[in-house]
């Protein structure tokens, strides 16, 4: 059957389960979405009904309808209905329209007020204007990189439904072949930590997960791209587990090269990483090392990435159905559930995870409609990793920076801006507040100012908890005044020469940024202390610091190679780690409903992997596998 064929018979079927008051235009598929245009006026009466609901069920795929498109309002017209229905104690900072998906998009102070009471004034707007209402809530601290993106998207919004159809016609295509053949072939990730990528394979289709670069070993930072079973032309998706560089950082180089399909993530992972692809471009141009990509092919990955919400069932190829689940590591990071085929077989790929609630998120979801086989991280999962739990580590940092603090030295905390830096921002604020260390300015420099602005957009997110404190008793940790964010150079010469306080900064493993221009000017004075909250991969100086070298060079701006001594005191708080411990991957194992039959290990040092693989299959008398890169497994 042809594309048309199908569209056709989709068409057919929609018509035959609507009720025929409703008279469908136009059927088109807007990436994995299903668009009917139709021209009903009663669109609430419809809406309020369990037509739409029930005509999903039945197709089993993501239908949504445009109303009456001729009938829309002007947006300027629409905008002063709007400021006129809706109270100001809403308080709306700004309205948007898309034109392309019939939304107006509402930001507000207070979402609950525009929406009225039981969705009285979003039925007003749509039945009034014929525009779809969307509310949002207006972030308290302001994102560059969401400004950005809105931006970008609002300019170029028919260019994004032009793309939108393409992605369509790859996704509903027929399949060809009824044997699905599930390969996996590790890419990179595998028996090492960075650069993780995971090629999965049909007959019909290919589809990468995580497209990361390895950022501690310049000799292997690219995943392996150059072999027969990966071509750029035949893939149909990209799927990004969270936006750290390790797992998100190449995507815009694949755009480079003339990819042009989806990538999906949920929508605080585009953001983020959109932030730290732009921020890796100005880094190697700050460095003179070649760039893998521009901001141009960023553009484009922006433009074809497909934001989705947890537990949302989508279609990304014709054999191929896309579930994202909550994996408790960074804001908006996911565990990938892929469904092949009719009901044939299920994939869950863990990329990291934490399976214990923090002060930030929630902990790693167990439950999935099914599970044959899963892919599980292992950074600490090696028989001597045990991580200590975060109450531990708390009160061994509350005695590390009252000691520090009270001969007269500085703390620095090198951090990755996304995760590890709010934890500690929401911890700091915690202690000063309650008298637990003395009140000392507290510096934030790098990306993380820009990063915690992202979260604060993202409430929906975080922890119940935290999403209480900030949502309904007005207690935003990340608006405190203890917190002072540097922004210029001479700014970090007078941090250095001034008295006691506490630096967090950017990059978490030392390898460039702020954190090690810090380091240089701290490391001699014994007063002073340095501080790892995150995993150090293998090559980095903070690995290497770790491991008890107590000295480094760098290179000065006249070129002079420079030797630093290390005097000040080195502790590691594994306790705040956004990884699972070993007995945390066991207890997940233990709980995951249902049980998978196979399980393969990646994303650690290669005894790690060996060893978690060893261990789950006799402990939990499970078929497992610890590939090596390059290697295919076939899974069915």
């Amino acid at each position: 059957m042809s594309f048309e064929g199908e569209l056709l018979r989709i068409r057919e079927e929609i018509i035959n389960n609507l009720p025929p008051e409703i008279i469908v235009n136009k059927i088109e598929f807007e990436g994995p979405e299903i668009a009917v245009y139709s021209e009903n006026s009663d669109v609430d009466a419809i809406e309020s009904s369990t037509i739409l609901k029930d005509l999903a069920k039945t197709m089993r795929k993501r239908v949504v309808f445009r109303w009456n498109v001729d009938k829309r309002k002007d947006p300027a017209e629409t905008e002063e209905y709007i400021r006129n229905l809706v109270n100001e104690d809403a308080e709306i900072s700004a309205i948007e329209f898309d034109h392309t998906r019939g939304e107006v998009i509402i930001e507000s102070g207070k979402p609950g007020l525009v929406i009225g009471k039981k969705g009285i004034n979003l039925k007003e707007i749509r039945s009034n204007t014929f525009w779809q209402p969307k509310t949002i809530r207006t972030p308290p601290l302001t994102s560059r990189t969401i400004q950005l993106i809105r931006g970008m998207l609002k300019k170029e919004r028919q260019t994004q439904k032009d793309i939108l159809l393409e992605i369509g016609k790859r996704i509903h295509r027929p399949p060809l072949f009824k044997d699905l053949n599930i390969r996996l072939t590790a890419l990179g990730g595998f028996r090492e930590v960075g650069r993780s990528c995971i090629l999965m394979q049909t007959r019909d289709s290919s589809v990468l997960l995580d497209v990361g670069l390895n950022i501690g070993n310049p000799n292997d930072k690219f995943p392996f791209f150059d072999i027969p079973e990966f071509s750029l032309r035949d893939l149909d998706a990209i799927i990004i587990s969270h936006a750290h560089l390790d797992h998100c950082g190449l995507v815009p180089f694949l755009y480079k090269y003339g990819y042009r399909g989806p990538v999906y993530c949920t929508l605080p992972t585009r953001n983020l990483a959109t932030m730290l692809q732009l921020d890796f471009i100005q880094i190697c141009e700050k460095e003179g090392t070649p760039l893998p990509y521009s901001k141009r092919d960023v553009k484009q990955t922006v433009l074809h990435t497909i934001p989705l919400s947890w537990g949302k069932v989508t279609d990304i190829a014709p054999d191929i159905k896309l579930t994202l689940h909550n994996s408790g590591h960074i804001l908006g990071s996911s565990m990938i559930h892929l469904h092949f085929g009719k009901g044939d077989y299920n994939f869950v790929y863990t990329g990291d995870f934490k399976f214990q609630k923090t002060r930030l998120l929630e902990k790693a979801t167990v439950k999935f409609p099914r599970v044959e086989s899963l892919l599980i991280e292992s950074t600490y999962g090696g028989p001597q990793d045990r991580i200590p739990s975060r109450q531990e580590s708390e009160k061994e940092l509350k005695q590390i920076l009252n000691s520090t603090l009270k001969r007269g030295g500085k703390v620095l905390v090198p951090v990755l801006a996304v995760g590890r830096a709010q934890e500690l921002l929401i911890v700091l604020e915690e202690y000063i507040d309650k008298g637990f260390i003395d009140k000392v300015p507290i510096f934030i420099d790098g990306l993380i100012s820009e990063a915690t602005a992202i979260h604060t957009a993202n409430p929906d997110f975080l922890s119940s908890d935290l999403r209480e404190k900030i949502l309904h008793q007005g207690k935003n940790p990340f608006l405190s005044d203890y917190f002072e964010t540097v922004s210029a150079q001479d700014e970090r010469l007078d941090i250095i020469k001034g008295g006691p306080c506490i630096i967090l900064a950017t990059s978490g493993m030392l390898i460039g940024g702020p954190s090690v221009q810090y380091l240089r000017e701290m490391a001699n004075d014994p007063k002073n202390t340095l501080i790892f909250v995150s995993y150090q991969v293998n090559g980095t100086l903070g690995s290497r610091i770790q491991k008890g070298f107590r000295e480094f060079t760098y290179v000065d701006a006249k070129g002079r190679t420079q030797l630093v001594k290390i005097n000040l005191k080195t502790f590691t708080l594994e306790g705040f780690s956004g990884h699972s411990s070993r007995s945390q991957i066991s207890q997940f194992l233990r709980r995951i409903q249902p049980r998978p039959k196979s399980i393969i290990v990646n994303h650690g040092e290669a005894s790690k992997c060996v060893s978690l693989s060893t261990m789950i299959h006799k402990k939990l008398r499970k078929q497992t596998k610890s590939p090596v890169n390059l290697e295919t497994v076939l899974l069915k």
